[in-house]
């Protein structure tokens, strides 16, 4: 590991993408954000648990050259592609749904949503990162960006590490800022709206990712 240090000042623009990419807003931090907001902070941490774990996943394939080979065999990407759209588009679906029933519930009921369970939010965050094929190629990128050529595969693993450290923090910090009381606040004051703009959301990420050219 100590060889992969000399090896910072490449590492260092891969990094600044990845911060770029990650902060910047998609189906993951969305869904941190309603939820957060949605459920408070459990909830929203626990997603954002789910979400790591989909981007610890594709981090590990792209360092290990899984997802070039994916990149080979275009039909699995392409599958992989409209499973996720289609995923997308039923998230989008639930919460229309929660949007129409909030329309019929008194407000003291419309306080408390049910919380999904802890593995329902596991699977959900994870499922929104590791089927978008997008997430593929970010890695992709920060992995050749950070490594020149004839770099030992430490370096890989010291890209890696260091940003799905970055990435956890990220994501809970997203989770612990929208579930602070003011942003209940504005929750409760404007659920509908924030529900819809959820919806709309997913409904669009997920048109978009079935439409797009990978």
């Amino acid at each position: 590991m100590r060889e992969a240090l000399a090896y910072l000042p490449q590492i260092l623009p891969a990094y600044i993408a990845y911060i770029i990419a990650v902060v910047s807003p998609g189906p993951a931090i969305m869904a941190i954000i309603g939820t957060s907001m949605t459920h408070g902070r459990k909830a929203g941490m626990t997603l954002s648990l789910g979400i790591f774990g989909g981007s610890l996943t594709w981090a590990i394939a792209a360092g290990a050259g899984l997802a070039t080979l994916l990149q080979t065999y275009a039909v699995a990407l392409e599958l992989l592609k409209i499973f996720g759209g289609l995923y997308l588009l039923y998230l989008a679906y639930k919460a229309f749904r929660a949007v129409r029933a909030n329309g019929e519930l008194t407000t003291a009921a419309a306080e408390e949503p049910k919380t999904p369970s802890f593995k329902s939010l596991i699977l959900r965050g994870y499922g929104i990162h590791v089927t978008n094929p997008k997430a593929i190629f970010a890695w992709l990128a920060i992995i050749a960006l950070g490594m020149p050529q004839g770099a030992p595969a430490s370096v890989a693993v010291l890209i890696i590490a260091i940003c799905c450290s970055t990435g956890f923090v990220i994501f809970m910090g997203y989770a612990i800022l929208f579930s602070t009381s003011h942003a209940l606040k504005v929750y409760r004051n404007a659920r509908r709206w924030i529900e819809g703009a959820m919806a709309g959301f997913y409904c669009f990420a997920g048109i978009k990712l079935l439409t797009s050219n990978i």
